[in-house]
């Protein structure tokens, strides 16, 4: 494929508007690329390090927004930044990453420096959820701190975790802080339950978290489990603190999602439950 491209206009030193014949009009984004450079240059993306395309019009569009109110500097931070995120993960991330990272991070940094601070109350849930987008958003953490000196509060970590994902995933914001937001809703209905405080450092919580949390993907993608009835019967008889917990845990679910949840998650969770029960006696 051909990378050359035919600029429009250069925003800065390290954002140009370009077309080219098969991507048409595109926001190039790399160090340097825009520097010294007019309209009906021609330049060969090969040849610059760490170059992103943003294609989709609407995020042009915010991205565009966004350039007159971020400092240059940080913008290729960002780009820095993105770059390591994507080496990490190993795969390409939706490029909205570059207007919702970088936008976000601009306005922690812009907080801080007037003395205000967002606590981050899902933190715990989210390590336990995204362990390997947690690890990135911790080093995402380094280098800011390494490159202009200021290091952004731990809740921030979870927030990055959640841009991280979202990117990999195409999931939006949103549904990821839902999710968040309703399992640890769940583990303070069980908590309050069993009347026991569940360790957030534990392997039982991160196992119960992770059940949680495939239980409601598994509900979002209307996936239905086999019900095993044999099975219920012995729970509902045997372990009836735990099975009336799981269906307490199921309506709250079912009716923060608008969606059905089927018998069988309640068996699966049971079982769960009735597991952590007997280890933490």
């Amino acid at each position: 494929m051909d990378n050359s491209f035919i600029i429009k206009r250069a925003l800065n030193n390290n954002v140009i508007i370009a077309v080219h014949p098969n991507h048409g009009e595109v926001v190039l984004i790399g160090k340097g690329i825009g520097f010294n450079k007019k309209l009906g240059d021609k330049i060969n993306i090969e040849n610059v390090e760490k170059t992103f395309i943003l294609e989709d019009k609407k995020e042009q569009e915010q991205y565009k927004q966004l350039i007159p109110h971020i400092d240059e500097d940080f913008i290729e931070i960002m780009n820095d930044i993105v770059f390591h995120i994507e080496s990490k993960v190993n795969t390409k991330l939706n490029e909205h990453i570059h207007i919702a990272l970088t936008d976000h991070i601009a306005f922690a940094l812009k907080r801080m420096n007037q003395g205000l601070g967002i606590q981050n109350p899902f933190l715990t849930e989210t390590q336990s959820l995204y362990p390997k987008e947690y690890e990135i958003a911790e080093e995402v953490i380094e280098q800011i701190h390494e490159k202009i000196d200021i290091r952004l509060p731990e809740g921030e970590i979870g927030f990055i975790a959640l841009h991280i994902h979202s990117a990999m995933t195409d999931k939006e914001l949103s549904e990821l802080n839902q999710h968040s937001q309703l399992i640890a809703e769940l583990i303070r209905l069980i908590e309050n339950n069993l009347d026991v405080k569940i360790d957030r450092k534990s392997v039982n919580y991160m196992r119960l978290v992770r059940h949680l949390r495939h239980a409601i993907d598994r509900v979002k993608a209307e996936e239905r489990l086999e019900e095993p009835k044999e099975l219920e019967n012995v729970l509902k008889n045997s372990y009836p603190l735990c099975y009336n917990l799981s269906w307490k845990v199921i309506k709250v679910m079912q009716q923060a999602l608008q969606k059905k949840v089927y018998d069988a998650e309640a068996v699966y969770l049971t079982l769960h439950l009735q597991r952590f029960v007997s280890k933490t006696k």
